[in-house]
């Protein structure tokens, strides 16, 4: 079986809870693990119209802004029909992107766009783009992911917002987001075949059967090879952002589980948890894990504001941010690798 790691965010800095810039030595954040997938350098191709993302081995319009005006979720699922159609830029098999398809292209170390620095795409528009996944908690709505800044989370689906159209086989190194179905922009259950939605293409790698096997407190995700505690609230209290880095230090000082290399996730590494068919929480079913809060804390900064960190909407599947300060999350450890 292949372990299917979480891509790098692309943060490569730490701050404090200010948001000031520090040593990343010993910080325990993401700055400071670099872990995940890396990007490969160049990470883009560029062929004309069509950019080949070296990293996921996706294929993208260099046009982010085909469209030039705002649509709704179905309108933008027919204009990549039309793309087709039209057989745009000498290929038909164009699509509205998955949420983790679409959310892979973030760099979590830039802002305003939220791009690699080497990217070579124009008509970036800083606002939201829709991806092909309804959202389980109320399929009237379909994830988007907002460029100026990274945040991912569901709009309705009758609003207007951008596309970018993208092709390929499906990634190596991208999760199946989990979702089956298809709906309607009413959020009505609909057949699958000829609507372009995610729940029609299901691309991605798929979990091991069964994904979890628990271990006394600890669950190791047979997917990702990462292991997690069992209960998702040990620490029985919301904390603000240092507290939590600071709970998981006290955490490798007991060898709880008999390992010391506990971990903040980075926010990445939490979504990759994440089941899109699912939601309360949005997780695959028959996850092993008790004792489940709303909102976890990630070492990952927000770059647009480096007092803000980002955080993973379980209840919803949402990747949002908190106030650092703020005393309204939840710690979920995790640990890398062999226990040491």
């Amino acid at each position: 079986m292949t372990l299917l790691k979480p891509l790098q965010t692309g943060q490569r800095k730490c701050y404090d809870q200010d948001g000031s810039e520090i040593s990343c030595e010993n910080a325990g954040q993401d700055g400071a693990d670099l872990f995940g997938v890396f990007w490969p350098e160049p990470r883009f191709e560029v062929a004309g119209d069509i950019v080949k993302d070296r990293l996921t081995g996706l294929y993208w319009t260099r046009d982010a802004n085909l469209s030039e005006f705002p649509l709704t979720w179905q309108e933008s699922l027919d204009f990549i029909k039309q793309l087709n159609g039209e057989c745009r830029f000498g290929h038909s098999d164009w699509r509205l992107p998955n949420r983790r398809e679409l959310h892979s292209l973030v760099d979590y170390g830039a802002r305003n766009p939220a791009l690699p620095a080497d990217h070579p795409f124009k008509n970036c528009f800083l606002g939201w783009y829709w991806s092909s996944t309804s959202a389980a908690i109320n399929p009237a709505y379909a994830w988007y992911v907002h460029l100026e800044g990274a945040r991912m989370f569901y709009g309705r689906k009758d609003q207007y917002y951008l596309l970018w159209p993208v092709r390929g086989e499906g990634s190596p190194v991208l999760s199946k987001t989990g979702q089956v179905k298809c709906y309607d922009e009413k959020g009505g259950e609909i057949e699958c075949g000829g609507t372009g939605q995610d729940g029609e293409y299901r691309l991605g790698v798929s979990p091991p059967e069964p994904r979890f096997a628990v271990e006394g407190e600890t669950v190791t995700d047979r997917f990702t090879g990462l292991v997690w505690l069992r209960n998702g609230d040990l620490i029985g209290e919301a904390l603000n952002w240092a507290e939590a880095l600071a709970a998981v230090d006290k955490l490798n000082e007991r060898i709880f589980g008999g390992r010391s290399n506990w971990r903040l996730p980075n926010i990445l590494v939490l979504e990759a948890l994440v089941d899109c068919s699912r939601h309360s929480p949005a997780l695959p079913e028959g996850h092993p894990f008790t004792n489940l809060r709303d909102v976890y804390w990630s070492s990952t900064s927000s770059f647009f504001e480096t007092d803000w960190a980002w955080a993973l909407y379980l209840e919803k599947g949402a990747l949002g941010v908190g106030f650092k300060k703020d005393s309204r999350f939840y710690v979920w450890p995790v640990s890398f690798g062999q226990p040491g």
